[in-house]
């Protein structure tokens, strides 16, 4: 006989946008239930932000052993042992996963169930062998990596980010299907630790952001010695005695290029499947579950956040959206999803961090703008530490408000946050100018830049005059 469970919120899926909502209502007092079909801690911490980033920081570690000759150290060639890189991995993920853990969200007050959802009606979910019935449901279910329809894929051995962090042994050529976040950065990860790597895509790279950006990001990936090729017909995928090939339309004809491990990185598919929402009355599509601005499905008892509900899938993004949920589904607040200033950053060597308009969005939307640079070549911490690729740009009104700043460079995802803040403030690009900034440091870029606001004025033939005139008094 089925379990029978009274709840005030039950979330299906515990990733960023699932923890979140569940933390937050159980520590609120509300009776919560939390289901999870696999690992408690969702795409992230697993197969996501967590193990990329810490694979990128082993990455980084072998780069700075390669350069450094260029500072008078004498370190010789990086020796990698990739079965210690992938420990180092894991020993991250384990390191966080107890915050994640069903221990603490039973300690938290949650009802933890593990097993796979399924909704047989408006309020009700079976699960495991029981049955929750709740006044509101929150559907974050996430996303998995979308595999394109490649002839000869569906045959051929391949890693997504869901696998490639259980692989031990280092891939003598790596061949990358994706030229977007995830494949730059894996594939930049790999090469650095000792690969040979080679990049696909259908169009250009990091295609969502500025191109001039892409540009900074490009020279550096092909300085490290990845084969790219943006905007190729892949004819097919072949299986061959030493791994893979890609076979690429070359004029008339086809090439191929082998490599001895395949990634797939061609973007992420929400996870809609299977989850009985047209019992429960909830529209969706492929593109994930249709919601309005206040996160409400077509069943405004039921709630969607994360990746699953479409748009940009990023952590930061679900744990915002987490926070709508909340306010909706336990403070009747008509809260909505519509953040002033939402950032992103592509964690490649250098970053590539974007917030509000890029310079051509800004063009395209009309009116009087300005546009404000710095490069990283004239900060002096930046030549202190021989790392000065990249620029930041920034997007103001005539008036000096702030619409967006583009930042590729060092730490170019750190960087990010003031502009961040302006935006999202409504603060003008005087604020940037005039804040007190320590020297030597990278975050004086943003204030060089904003500076450019104002120096056309400042240093005009009427102001020259103006001084001319007040010395005249002695």
């Amino acid at each position: 006989m089925s379990e029978d469970i009274q709840a005030d919120i039950c979330v299906i899926g515990a990733g960023s946008a699932g923890l979140s909502v569940a933390a937050g209502a159980a520590q609120l007092g509300a009776r919560t239930v939390l289901i999870e079909a696999q690992k408690m801690g969702g795409d992230c911490l697993n197969t996501g932000c967590v193990p990329s980033k810490s694979l990128l920081a082993a990455a980084k570690a072998a780069k700075a052993v390669a350069r450094a000759p260029r500072f008078g150290v004498r370190a010789g060639e990086p020796n990698v042992d990739f079965e210690a890189v992938n420990a180092h991995v894991h020993g991250v993920i384990d390191a966080i996963a107890p915050h994640d853990s069903i221990e603490r969200f039973t300690g938290l007050g949650c009802i933890v169930i593990e097993g796979r959802a399924r909704f047989v009606d408006p309020r009700t979910i079976e699960a495991a062998g029981k049955i929750i019935r709740a006044r509101r449901f929150v559907i974050a279910t996430g996303s998995r990596a979308a595999v394109p329809t490649i002839p000869g894929l569906d045959s051929a051995p391949y890693f997504t980010n869901e696998t490639i962090f259980d692989n031990i042994v280092l891939p003598r050529r790596l061949l990358v299907i994706g030229a977007g976040p995830i494949g730059c950065e894996l594939a930049q990860a790999h090469r650095r630790l000792g690969a040979q790597v080679s990049v696909f895509d259908l169009g250009p790279l990091l295609p969502k952001d500025d191109p001039d950006a892409a540009a900074v990001v490009r020279d550096a990936l092909v300085e490290d010695g990845i084969d790219l090729h943006e905007s190729v017909d892949i004819l097919r995928v072949e299986t061959r005695a030493e791994g893979v090939a890609i076979v690429l339309r070359n004029g008339a004809g086809e090439s191929a290029i082998e490599g001895s491990h395949l990634l797939v990185a061609a973007g992420r598919k929400p996870n809609v499947e299977d989850l009985g929402l047209e019992a429960a009355g909830v529209r969706y599509s492929n593109k994930g579950v249709e919601t309005d601005a206040r996160l409400r499905t077509s069943n405004k008892r039921i709630f969607a956040a994360g990746d699953v509900a479409g748009g940009l899938q990023f952590t930061h993004l679900a744990g915002y959206q987490a926070g709508i949920v909340i306010r909706n589904a336990l403070f009747r607040l008509p809260a909505k999803s519509r953040p002033k200033a939402f950032p992103w950053v592509t964690y490649t060597d250098p970053e590539l961090a974007q917030v509000g308009l890029t310079k051509a969005q800004a063009r395209e939307r009309g009116g009087d703008i300005r546009i404000l640079r710095a490069d990283f070549a004239d900060n002096d911490r930046a030549r202190a530490e021989s790392d000065t690729r990249g620029f930041l740009e920034a997007v103001v009104t005539k008036g000096g408000h702030v619409l967006g700043a583009t930042i590729v460079g060092h730490n170019a995802g750190e960087l990010i946050t003031p502009w961040t803040l302006a935006i999202s403030q409504g603060l003008k690009i005087g604020a940037l100018a005039n804040v007190i900034v320590p020297y030597p440091t990278l975050s004086e870029i943003s204030k060089r830049a904003a500076g450019g606001y104002f120096t056309p004025a400042l240093f005009s033939a009427r102001m020259r005059a103006l001084v001319r005139f007040l010395g005249a008094f002695g």
